[in-house]
């Protein structure tokens, strides 16, 4: 069976972590520290929505890596949350904002049947949420 993760490159990891763990009820998988790079993480896995994110700190380029979106000036993908209801859309923007992410489409109904928003999380990437609602 198939299947499809992100592995997002932040500034931060870990503390990148701890806001996955407080605006979404992420878990923990793993992390592993950089050795020539004290206090950055070379690769960390968290569960969430059913799946995994993986996220690393921005090491450069250079180095064989991938830009954090502050050193892009912005990212170039929107993570897209499924969710069961549109009172979940609800919940869980409120949540991440309560955590320090910033609302760049408030949630709403939508011409195509769903109730969707959109945030910034504080590591400049973005998060859609999205639930279909009742006919």
């Amino acid at each position: 069976m198939a299947s499809l993760g992100a592995y997002l490159t932040v500034d931060g990891a870990a503390a990148a972590i701890d806001f996955y763990k407080a605006a979404f009820g992420a878990e923990e998988i793993s992390r592993m520290p950089s050795d020539d790079h004290p206090g950055k993480l070379l690769h960390a896995e968290v569960k969430l929505f059913g799946g995994v994110l993986m996220l690393s700190d921005d090491f450069g380029v250079a180095e064989g890596g991938t830009a954090s979106p502050g050193k892009l000036g912005g990212t170039t993908f929107n993570m897209i949350v499924g969710l069961d209801s549109p009172a979940e859309v609800d919940a869980a923007m409120a949540r991440a904002e309560k955590a320090g992410a910033t609302v760049t489409m408030p949630a709403a109904d939508q011409f195509w049947g769903a109730r969707f928003g959109m945030l910034r999380d504080p590591f400049g990437h973005m998060w859609g949420f999205n639930a279909d609602r009742p006919a």
